[in-house]
């Protein structure tokens, strides 16, 4: 007879799950209403997302990205899913002003907050938005797969102050990649873009 497993103890992994089962035991309670709990038991939740100052109601997997609710449950496709890891940044979006990439935010963290994609940042009679006509301007896109996230990166670059040089355009639009290598045109486009906006 094997004496090694009395010895050890519980097993590393059977502490985990037990541990893992007791964190998540408060999520559902008796109080929560019964819908609430069949939702959460069937590993899908009711959700608001207010995009482009719309709100949209959804019913989703809890591990729904806000990528994948913006494509597949919203039809808006601007976005674009490149590498689905965070490191194309062709999936840029904004909440709350702030660039964020929806390919590793959960939809159900983004509700009460402000979402906007490539398809809200024109005006709503057809005008481009400066940077978007820069864009245009200066062919800084090739097959442009990647524009729209390059587009909502240099938006959110102005807005923080992030292009002053050529330099800073660089560093901070670094997390998006263009497999075209357009980048010269892109930072030309940023740079028009960025006097634009301050102009209007």
């Amino acid at each position: 007879m094997d004496d090694t497993t009395d010895l050890r103890g519980p097993s590393r992994r059977l502490l985990l799950g037990a541990t893992a089962g007791m964190a998540a035991a408060p999520v559902i309670t008796k109080a929560a209403p019964a819908a609430a709990q069949g939702q959460a038991a069937s590993g899908k939740i009711e959700v608001t997302l207010s995009v482009n100052g719309r709100d949209y109601r959804r019913t989703l997997d809890v591990r729904t990205s806000l990528l994948d609710a913006l494509r597949e449950h919203l039809q808006l496709t601007g976005s674009k899913k490149g590498c689905d890891q965070g490191q194309c940044g062709a999936c840029t979006v904004h909440i709350d002003g702030r660039r964020v990439l929806s390919c590793l935010t959960l939809a159900v963290a983004a509700q009460g907050r402000a979402i906007a994609t490539i398809e809200g940042l024109a005006e709503t009679d057809g005008t481009l938005h400066p940077m978007q006509q820069a864009f245009i301007d200066h062919d800084g896109f090739q097959c442009g797969y990647c524009t729209p996230g390059q587009i909502m990166s240099a938006v959110a670059c102005v807005d923080e102050g992030h292009a002053e040089t050529d330099d800073e355009i660089r560093e901070y639009m670094s997390g998006n990649l263009c497999r075209c290598a357009a980048y010269p045109r892109i930072v030309e486009a940023v740079r028009q873009g960025r006097d634009r906006m301050r102009r209007g």
